[in-house]
């Protein structure tokens, strides 16, 4: 669990995610709308993914991935990404309170 926080704080907008998953390529494109340029690490190509995926669990992300950490926090999987993002502008105000994008 220590390695995923570690990870996710790294840069403004971390992304966990698998291959097989097409939530999370649909969440890191709408990240990439905004113009922000996420750190993405996909656990099927890390030899220590299948860990880092427990991890993630144990976080309570349910399911694993995607997972999106802005400004070195968890803010969840895809329901909360795109909740935040039908609620107005709040995906993009932690994106700009993050340094991930500029206005």
């Amino acid at each position: 669990m220590e390695r995923v926080m570690k990870l996710g704080a790294e840069s403004p907008v971390v992304i966990f995610t698998k291959s097989s998953s097409c939530m999370s390529h649909s969440i890191e494109t709408l990240i990439r709308s905004f113009g922000a340029n996420p750190t993405v690490y996909d656990l099927d190509e890390l030899p220590n993914g299948k860990e880092m995926e427990k991890a993630l669990v144990e976080l309570g992300c349910q399911p694993s991935v995607p997972a999106v950490f802005i400004g070195k926090e968890l803010v969840g999987g895809s329901n909360e990404i795109m909740s935040l993002n039908l609620r107005g502008n709040k995906l993009k105000q932690l994106l700009i309170k993050a340094n991930a994008i500029w206005v």
